[in-house]
């Protein structure tokens, strides 16, 4: 599927996140109301463990903290996207 593609799937459906490694979902302007994206700046065989710790994050372990982000998770942390903000916001890993 294009880039477009998956963002009109995303919002054909109900509090979706889309996890990704592929750095072109990493856009302020990609945030919406409606869904959620995670750019996992993380090697391929470490997607599954970087997805599980965005989910358990206290600040993204609900689907309504995800909605309207758009998150880069890496290893030094997350940084955010949230809609109408003027800048990225960074949250250290809890664990």
């Amino acid at each position: 599927m294009e880039d477009e593609e998956i963002i009109r799937l995303l919002l054909s459906l109900h509090q979706p996140t889309f996890f990704a490694v592929d750095y072109h979902f990493y856009k302020r302007s990609l945030c919406h109301a409606r869904y959620g994206l995670v750019y996992l700046d993380v090697a391929q065989s470490e997607a599954a463990i970087f997805i599980r710790r965005v989910l358990h994050h206290r600040e993204f372990d609900t689907y309504a903290k995800r909605m309207g982000a758009v998150i880069r998770a890496s290893h030094l942390g997350l940084t955010v996207w949230r809609l109408h903000a003027e800048q990225e916001v960074h949250y250290a890993w809890t664990d």
